[in-house]
């Protein structure tokens, strides 16, 4: 229960001390906190949303009638935590290799436990992890591309 309901509330708060507590640059640092934040929005808020405005799958413990160990009232699939999370931990990865691989372990713990808690299908947690990744990489890839614009822009003024 904890991994499933807690440790979520503590990844973002872990991430914003890792950054500002590092020797990135001013700039570096507001480029990973953007491309984690937007990607997990966009993730979580747009993708996983219009899909469940369009796909109403029931929890498993709706649908199976089996005890859960909490409930959820929205749509299981795909499984929001694990786009969120997911879309984050995919944004750090691509800053920092070593916090990255810690924020995947943390992820992995959470969405599995959603799976053991009765709230997810895996097929939830996997098309959720992949909506995640793919949302990290697309953001991360504009911002990057927007920035690089910028610097060209600043050496040529």
């Amino acid at each position: 229960v904890f991994l499933a309901l807690y440790l979520p509330y503590l990844i973002p708060f872990i991430l914003l001390v890792l950054v500002f507590c590092s020797a990135y640059s001013r700039r570096e640092k507001w480029e990973l906190v953007l491309v984690a934040a937007v990607s997990s929005i966009i993730a979580r808020a747009g993708v996983t949303e219009l899909i469940r405005y369009f796909y109403h799958r029931p929890r498993p413990f709706t649908a199976l009638d089996t005890p859960s160990l909490f409930t959820d009232t929205a749509w299981s699939f795909p499984s929001g935590h694990a786009t969120f999370f997911f879309a984050m931990a995919t944004a750090v990865y691509l800053y920092n290799k070593k916090w990255g691989i810690g924020f995947f372990i943390a992820t992995i713990l959470i969405t599995m436990s959603r799976v053991i808690a009765g709230v997810h299908y895996p097929s939830d947690i996997l098309d959720g992890a992949a909506i995640g990744i793919l949302v990290a990489y697309a953001t991360a890839a504009v911002v990057r591309h927007r920035t690089a614009q910028n610097k060209q822009s600043d050496i040529l003024t």
